[in-house]
C-alpha cells in the first residue's frame, strides 16, 4: 500500500457496519468490507451458522475452519454477544450507536422482541441506515415460506433458464439445473450493497438514515435476462439450452438474425474431454459469418467449404441446415486438440469471443488476473499456512481494494471491540449532513430521491454496462445515455419486440407473437427496461465537433462511465488524464469483458465468454461425465450492470466524503471470479479441484435436495430436506409412511449415502402432483419447495411478488405503457422509482437533443438543426 492509499484510504473508509447475518447477508457485508468499511460480525453463543458450512479445512468440520465461513467474512471483524441476556442486548444497542449501518437477516421478530428493533434503534441513532433482507419479505402470502439457494433459484425463474438439451422428440430427459454455489444470496447481497451506499449518499447531505428491505425471492426474479421480457411482449416461453442462451420457442424469421435456438453454437469437446467456448453471439449485426470462421480454420486445412461465396447470402447463412453445418465444423477443430492448446486464443485473434471452459481454480494461477489482485495470497497465522483466496472485484489506483485480515475466528474480537465502547458516549455517530442539502426532488411516490443532483455521461451499451445507470436513475440521478447510429446499442435490436398491435395485441394473444421486421430503433422492450429512467441523446463521437460537445457535458457532470472495448476512450483523446482536466473531480468507470489494464485487454467478450472464462460455466450442470450446462443466459451481463452500479455509488460516495473522483477498471470476469464461492479456496487447502454435483447440497448437507418432475408439461419443483422434521414432514405430505422405515432413508447421513435411490422414489411420487399444490402443501409443513417457475408464472401468477409490487407500469414514447422492472429494495425515507425523475421508461433514439443541447449546452435550435443535418447528432 502506497503513502497516499494510507492517506486516502479506500471508498467506505470510516464507516461501520454491523452485521448480524448468515448466509442472506454474508455476501453483502464481504462487499462493504472489501471496501474498506469496518464490518463488526455479530455472532450468538456457538457462532453463526454458516460456520457450519464446508467445505473445511482437512475436510475436517471447526467452527473456525469452515472454508465458506473464510470466503464470506474475509475482512471482518467478529464478537460473540447473547442477545438473550440484558447485558448483551445492552452491549448490541451501544455498538449499533457507533455504527453507520446495520445488516440483519435474522427473522423478522428477533430484534424487535429483544427491544432492538428498527423503531427502538432510530430513536437514539436518526442517522442510522438499517438494511433487512429476508427470504421472501416481511409480509404477504409466502412470507412464511422457507427459502434455500436452491429454492430461490426455483422461484425466481433461474432453474427454468438452465440445463441441457432436450432430446430430438423435444423432451426434457434431465432436469433443470441450478447453477452452483449460493447465487441466489450473491444477486440479493450485490444489490443490497449498491443500495446501503445510496442511503449513505443520502445521509451525508441531510443527516438522515433510513429503512431498507430487501427479499431474496424478488431480488432472483428480476436476475434472468431474455425470458423475461419475451413473455411480457410477445407471449413467448423459452427453451433451455446447454451451456447457452435459452430461448424462445418459436420459428424466427430469417430477417430477425437469431436462427432457430437449436442452432446457435454452444460448447465444442476437446481431444481430452475438455470444453472450449467458441461463442458467436445472437444479436443482429454482432454475428460472425461462415468466411470468418473459415479464416480460422483455413491454416489447419479444416475450413470445408465455409469460405465458399455462397455462405454470403444472408437467406443462405440463415438456413438450419447452415448454422448445423458451421457449428460441426468448429466442433471437429476443437475436438482434434487437447484442452491444454488454448484453442479459445484462436478465436480471438481473429476478433471473436471464444473463451476456455475453465474451471475456477485455474484462474488463480492466471498471471492477467493475479496482476490485477483478483487474487490474493492470505496468512492464517493460527494453523501457520497462506492459501489463496479471491482478491479484488476491480482495479482502483490509490483506492485499493481490502486484502485482509482473513476471516476472524469465534469471538476473536469480541474484547477489542467491547473495551471499545467503554470510550464511547451514550450518543450515537455525528448524523450531520457533511454539506448543504440541496432542494428535494419528489419521487411519484411524493418522497425525496437520494441522488437527485448528480449528473452521469452514459456511454454504455449492451447490458453489462448499460444496465447500471438504471440504478442511478431510479434514485433521481440525470442519467443521460450517449450512443449513434453508426454504433448503435446492440441491445435496441434485441429481444423483447413490440407487437405490431402494441399492449391490446399481447393482451389478446393466446400464442407466441411474432411481430413484423421493422426498421424501428425504439421497440425493443429489453433495451427500454435496462435504460429506463435515463435521457437519451445521439452524438456521432467520430466527428471531432461531437468531442465538443461531450467534453462539455463532462465538465459539469459527476460522473463517466463506458463500457467500450479497452483503449477506446483514450483514442478519443478522453482517458482519465484528459478527463480529470476537463473536470477535476471527476468519477470515471469502465467495464469490458477482460479489464483495461493487462495482458488480456484486447480480448473480446460478450456474458457467455466470461462466465466460461471465470468458471461459472464449469460450475454448473450434472457431475460428468455429463458436460458443463453452464448459465442459460447472460448471468454475468446483469451481474455485471449489479458490479458497475456498486463501483459508481462507491465512488459517489467517497466524493461526497472527499471531494476527490476516481478511476474504476472494472472486468466482467473479475465480477464472475468474486462468485465462485469456495472454490478456489477448496483448491488451495485441500488440493481438490472443482467437481459439479448438480441440484445436491454436498456443504449444507440435505436430503432430498433436488429438482423432481412434476404433472404437466417441463414442469419441475425443488425440494431440500436439511434435518429430521422436514423428511418426516415430507413423508407425510407425499402418503408414503412406509420411506420413514426404509433403512436406506432412516436419517440423514443413510439419505445421504444413499441420494439415487433415494431421488428416483421422490421423482416417481412427485410426478404425480400439480407442481404448485405439492409445493404449497410441503410449505404448509414447514419443508422447503418451491416450483421452478417460468417467466409466465413470475409475470402472471406469483402471489408473492405481486404483493411486493416488482413490475411497475411505465409510459414509453414509441411502445406505450408497459411493465419495467423495479429495484427490488425498498427505501422508507427516499423510495426507488425506475422511473427515475422523468418518469418514463428508456429513450427513444436521440429523444432528448432539444433539451440537452438546447438547455444544458445552450445551442440555439438552429445549431441543432446544422448539427443533425452535418450528422454530429
Amino acid at each position: 500500500m502506497t503513502e497516499r492509499d494510507v492517506e486516502t484510504g479506500s471508498f467506505l473508509t470510516g464507516v461501520r457496519v454491523v452485521e448480524i447475518a448468515d448466509e442472506l447477508g454474508e455476501y453483502c457485508g464481504k462487499i462493504l468490507a472489501g471496501l474498506g468499511a469496518d464490518v463488526i460480525k455479530v455472532e450468538p453463543l456457538g457462532g453463526e451458522r454458516t460456520r457450519g458450512i464446508g467445505p473445511f479445512v482437512d475436510d475436517r468440520p471447526d467452527p473456525n475452519r469452515s472454508l465458506h465461513f473464510w470466503h464470506y467474512n474475509f475482512g471482518k471483524r467478529a464478537i460473540v454477544l447473547d442477545l438473550e441476556t440484558p447485558e448483551g442486548r445492552e452491549q448490541f444497542s451501544r455498538l449499533v450507536r457507533t455504527a453507520d449501518v446495520l445488516l440483519d437477516t435474522r427473522h423478522r421478530d428477533y430484534l424487535r422482541d429483544r427491544g432492538l428493533g428498527y423503531e427502538e434503534l432510530r430513536r437514539t441513532h436518526l442517522g442510522l441506515v438499517y438494511a433487512r433482507i429476508s427470504p421472501f419479505g416481511d409480509a404477504g402470502p409466502w412470507a412464511d415460506h422457507l427459502g434455500s439457494d436452491l429454492i430461490h433459484l426455483a422461484l425466481g425463474g433461474v432453474v427454468m433458464n438452465c440445463g441441457y438439451d432436450p432430446d430430438p422428440t423435444g423432451t426434457y430427459d434431465t432436469p433443470p439445473v441450478a447453477p452452483q454455489m449460493w447465487h441466489s444470496y450473491h444477486i440479493t447481497g450485490e444489490i443490497m450493497a449498491a443500495q446501503i451506499m445510496v442511503a449513505l449518499c443520502y445521509r451525508l447531505e441531510t443527516g438522515v438514515g433510513q429503512e431498507l428491505s430487501s427479499a431474496v425471492h424478488e431480488a432472483v426474479s428480476k436476475n434472468t435476462e431474455t425470458d423475461l421480457p419475451d413473455w411480457i411482449y410477445s407471449r413467448t416461453p423459452h427453451q433451455r439450452l446447454t451451456c447457452r442462451h435459452s430461448f424462445g420457442q418459436r420459428e424466427e424469421s430469417a430477417a430477425s438474425g437469431t436462427g432457430a435456438a437449436a442452432t446457435t453454437p454452444g460448447i465444442s469437446r476437446t481431444k481430452d474431454g475438455r470444453w472450449v467456448l467458441p461463442y458467436r453471439t445472437y444479436l443482429p449485426g454482432f454475428t460472425s459469418g461462415a468466411a470468418s470462421i473459415g479464416r480460422v480454420l483455413a491454416p489447419y486445412g479444416m475450413e470445408g467449404d465455409l469460405l465458399d461465396e455462397k455462405y454470403e447470402d444472408p437467406a443462405v447463412f440463415a438456413r438450419t441446415e447452415t448454422k448445423h453445418h458451421i457449428n460441426a465444423a468448429v466442433d471437429r477443430f476443437v475436438a482434434g486438440f487437447t484442452f491444454d492448446k488454448d484453442l479459445w486464443k484462436v478465436g480471438q485473434a481473429a476478433g471473436m469471443a471464444w473463451a476456455p471452459v475453465r474451471r475456477p481454480e485455474e484462474n488463480a494461477a492466471d498471471e492477467h488476473w493475479r496482476d490485477r489482485g483478483a487474487f490474493i495470497d492470505v496468512e492464517h497465522p493460527e494453523i501457520g499456512r497462506t492459501f489463496t483466496e479471491i482478491g479484488a472485484k476491480w482495479c482502483s489506483p490509490g483506492l485499493p481494494w481490502r486484502d485482509g485480515p482473513r476471516a476472524p475466528l469465534l469471538g476473536e474480537h469480541t474484547a477489542e471491540v467491547l473495551a471499545g465502547l467503554e470510550t464511547v458516549s451514550p450518543t450515537p455517530r455525528a448524523d450531520k449532513p457533511v454539506g448543504t442539502a440541496p432542494e428535494p426532488v419528489l419521487s411519484k411516490h411524493g418522497k425525496p430521491f437520494a441522488l437527485a443532483g448528480v449528473r452521469v455521461i452514459d456511454l454504455s451499451w449492451f447490458l453489462a454496462s448499460a444496465g447500471a445507470g438504471r440504478f442511478l436513475a431510479a434514485h433521481g440521478a440525470e442519467v443521460i445515455k450517449v450512443e449513434h447510429l453508426s454504433r448503435l446499442d446492440g441491445m435496441r435490436l434485441g429481444l423483447g419486440m413490440l407487437p405490431d398491435g402494441g399492449r391490446a395485441e399481447r393482451e389478446r394473444a393466446q400464442a407466441p407473437i411474432v411481430p413484423s421486421p421493422t426498421t424501428s430503433v425504439n421497440r425493443s422492450g429489453a433495451f427500454m427496461e435496462i435504460n429506463a429512467g435515463k435521457r437519451g441523446i445521439s452524438l456521432n463521437l467520430k466527428d471531432p465537433r461531437a468531442l465538443d460537445l461531450l467534453k462539455e457535458l463532462i465538465k459539469d457532470a459527476d460522473m463517466v462511465v463506458e463500457g467500450f472495448s479497452p483503449g477506446t476512450m483514450e483514442r478519443m483523446g478522453l482517458g482519465y488524464e484528459e478527463l480529470r482536466k476537463l473536470n477535476p473531480a471527476i468519477i470515471y468507470v469502465q467495464q469490458s469483458g477482460m479489464g483495461q489494464h493487462g495482458r488480456y485487454q484486447r480480448l473480446r467478450a460478450f456474458g457467455p465468454t466470461a462466465q466460461a472464462m471465470s468458471g461459472i460455466s464449469d460450475m454448473s450442470g450434472l457431475p460428468e461425465p455429463y458436460a458443463p450446462a453452464g448459465i442459460g443466459y447472460s448471468y454475468l451481463d446483469w451481474f455485471g450492470a449489479y458490479q458497475m452500479a456498486t463501483a459508481m455509488i462507491a465512488a459517489l460516495h467517497r466524493k461526497r466524503t472527499t471531494g476527490e473522483g476516481c478511476w474504476i477498471d472494472s472486468s466482467q470476469v473479475e465480477c464472475g471470479l468474486y462468485l465462485t464461492g469456495t472454490a478456489v479456496l477448496d483448491h488451495s487447502v485441500n488440493g481438490r479441484s472443482w467437481s459439479r454435483y448438480g441440484n445436491r447440497s454436498p456443504y449444507l448437507p440435505a436430503a432430498p435436495h433436488g429438482v423432481y418432475p412434476a404433472a404437466g408439461d417441463d414442469r419441475w419443483i425443488a425440494i431440500a430436506a436439511f434435518d429430521q422434521e422436514q423428511w418426516l414432514a415430507l413423508t407425510r405430505v407425499l402418503r408414503v409412511p412406509e420411506w420413514a422405515a426404509d433403512p436406506k432413508l432412516i436419517t440423514l447421513e443413510d439419505r445421504l449415502a444413499h441420494q439415487d435411490h433415494l431421488d428416483a422414489l421422490l421423482g416417481a411420487a412427485t410426478a404425480k402432483w400439480e407442481p404448485f399444490q405439492l409445493m404449497e402443501e410441503l410449505q404448509a409443513a414447514r419443508v422447503p419447495a418451491g416450483v421452478c417457475q417460468t417467466a409466465q408464472d413470475r409475470y402472471e401468477t406469483d402471489p408473492q411478488l405481486a404483493h411486493l409490487d416488482w413490475l411497475v407500469e411505465v409510459e414509453q414514447a414509441e411502445m406505450g405503457r408497459w411493465p419495467v422492472k423495479e429495484v427490488p429494495v425498498r427505501f422508507s425515507e427516499t423510495p426507488a422509482y425506475i422511473g427515475g425523475r422523468f418518469d418514463r421508461s428508456g429513450p427513444d433514439y436521440g429523444q432528448d437533443n432539444v433539451h440537452v443541447y438546447g438547455e444544458l449546452l445552450g445551442l440555439s435550435p438552429d445549431e441543432i438543426e446544422d448539427l443533425s443535418r452535418e450528422g454530429v447528432i
